[in-house]
């Protein structure tokens, strides 16, 4: 055997040898070294087509995508990668960590991940790693603009947060032709060349969501076929793993389990890889709650207002609670607005902007309030007028000046009741506020009220931060470069969207007599859902309102000529 000839032979040997033992590779070529499952993780991510990853915080997902694709491109030459997330931003953070730290670690391991890669780009637009043997990695944005492009590898981080519609009809179809080594063109393989024709690889990570979430529902059909067929591997790795494996350390996760706002909904989600599932108990349901998160667009104080629609009621909810808890950290004054619109012969509810106020005087509150409601040409304000929330009120029934713009704002008084109407002194006071006193039997009016709301897709709420950012670049110019706070300040409606939903699907209850009382786990809040509640009895009680008008007018005239159209007599030709 010739040298030429020894050399490839040997090549080859070693090249299946690798492609067998992926994490080998990745130790003895590229001398990276792994904690023992990131080699499990490594041997699974490389002999299965179909891989779902739901990782913790911590856990070095992205590190081991990294490794994942320069394993890949480094012995499947002409491999086509393409990694997608539901920003571009967090489909480059792959890219960047093979560019700062894979290729930067000491040693000849990253000599020879340098010798392989042939250019480097990331930037705004466009984020390319090519490497000589002609394999490639792209990133592309979930979105309709990726058509066209081909891999066939794909991976989504984050999968969570893209849209199905979109995974389904553009993500999927990138999938295109498989890996086309040059060997399949000759005749003793082309004739066999569904044996040797390599499958496409689909790869989704991400940490832990919603279980009535479509991620949930595809990863249990991804664990079906793992057992009964192979080529499916499906995996969770928690938090207790990386402190086990020093990637974390225990003392950090005691200490942010010993705050006193700690959320274990979300340190579940986040760092437990469990799903959110209806609690046991609970009242509210998950899946009615994740249908109603429909709305894209939030509108904000500082931005241009729509004018009111015909019909429309613009409807301000705050529940009171004026001195941030020391204790429990539950207590909090929260605000919401509601763009109702007529629809189907009743009102359908809009939540359009919300927010949470801690630490607050009377009158910071009663000012915030009072801005708001004009900002967003509201014609309906309802408040908490028990204990601390009476001051706000009576502040409220006053003129009020605004001391950053000197403007006055007229007095406000109650539609709802005649003794809190009567303690404005205002004559000209518009009735719009509507005044909340809760007892047993309201607070259970306005919980089945709001369940059946939910249930009967008569509140919209805002979706999911995570889906979010084509919108906010589409109706915020110049969002992609703002800085990080201000970016943030935009999608804060959608975050407290989110806690809502954390909120409601924690409310436990219980029966008491006629009544249902729905209170919160001891440490948790409620103060966004008795905004919401507030905000949908309004709602309901001005639909209730225009459904008697309507009914008890009856006009005659009309009558008669419906009567006489009836009764006419056919024209004879």
């Amino acid at each position: 055997m010739s040298s030429s000839s020894s050399r490839l032979h040997s090549v080859a040997k070693w090249g299946a040898y690798y492609r067998e033992n992926p994490h080998r590779l990745a130790k003895e070529y590229l001398g990276v070294s792994l904690k023992w499952f990131q080699s499990v993780m490594l041997y699974e991510m490389c002999h299965n087509q179909h891989v779902i990853f739901w990782g913790a915080r911590s856990i070095g997902k992205t590190f081991l995508l990294a490794l994942f694709c320069v394993i890949r491109c480094i012995l499947y030459p002409g491999s086509k990668i393409v990694i997608v997330g539901p920003t571009r931003k967090q489909g480059t953070e792959v890219l960047e960590k093979i560019e700062k730290e894979l290729m930067q670690m000491f040693g000849i391991g990253s000599e020879n991940l340098r010798r392989e890669i042939s250019s480097c780009k990331i930037g705004v637009n466009a984020a390319e790693i090519t490497f000589h043997n002609g394999s490639w990695i792209r990133v592309a944005t979930a979105s309709e603009n990726a058509r066209g492009m081909r891999a066939n590898v794909l991976i989504v981080d984050e999968f969570r947060m893209v849209n199905k519609d979109v995974l389904d009809l553009v993500m999927k179809r990138l999938l295109g032709n498989s890996r086309h080594p040059g060997y399949l063109d000759k005749p003793e393989y082309a004739r066999q060349s569904d044996k040797y024709l390599e499958s496409n690889i689909e790869m989704y990570a991400s940490s832990a969501w919603l279980a009535s979430h479509w991620s949930f529902t595809k990863t249990k059909a991804y664990f079906a076929n793992m057992i009964l067929r192979g080529n499916y591997f499906v995996c969770a790795l928690p938090y207790q793993l990386a402190v086990k494996e020093g990637l974390k350390k225990r003392s950090d996760i005691e200490d942010e389990m010993s705050e006193l706002d700690f959320d274990e909904t979300k340190f579940s989600l986040e760092m437990g890889t469990l799903p959110l599932n209806d609690a046991q108990g609970a009242f509210f349901n998950l899946s009615d709650i994740e249908r109603n998160r429909r709305i894209k667009s939030a509108v904000y104080p500082d931005k241009k207002i729509p004018e009111l629609a015909e019909g429309e009621r613009r409807i301000l909810s705050v529940d009171i609670a004026l001195m941030a808890s020391t204790k429990h950290n539950n207590d909090a004054s929260s605000v919401m607005i509601n763009f109702a619109r007529k629809e189907n012969g009743g009102y359908t509810g809009r939540i359009v902007y919300l927010e949470n106020y801690e630490g607050l005087k009377v009158n910071e509150l009663a000012l915030i309030v009072r801005r708001l409601y004009n900002k967003f040409h509201c014609t309906d304000l309802v408040i908490d007028c028990a204990g601390v929330g009476l001051g706000v009120y009576d502040l409220l029934i006053q003129d009020m000046s605004d001391p950053d713009t000197g403007y006055l704002y007229p007095a406000l008084t109650c539609c709802n009741n005649r003794e809190m109407a009567a303690r404005c002194s205002v004559p000209y006071a518009e009735p719009v506020i509507w005044s909340v006193k809760a007892s047993d039997r309201f607070n259970n009016d306005i919980s089945v009220l709001l369940r059946s709301g939910l249930k009967q897709g008569k509140m919209r709420l805002l979706v999911n931060e995570y889906e979010v950012e084509e919108c906010l670049k589409s109706i915020l110019p110049g969002y992609e470069k703002m800085p990080v706070h201000e970016q943030l300040a935009y999608k804060m409606p959608y975050v407290q969207t989110t806690l809502l939903m954390y909120e409601l699907v924690n409310l436990q209850y219980e029966t008491k007599g006629t009544n249902i009382r729905v209170f919160e786990k001891s440490g948790m809040r409620k103060d966004r859902y008795s905004a919401l509640a507030y905000n949908y009895w309004v709602q309901c009680e001005i639909e209730r309102e225009a459904i008697r008008v309507a009914g008890s007018g009856f006009d005659i005239s009309e009558y008669v000529k419906q009567m006489s159209r009836l009764t006419r007599k056919p024209k004879i030709y």
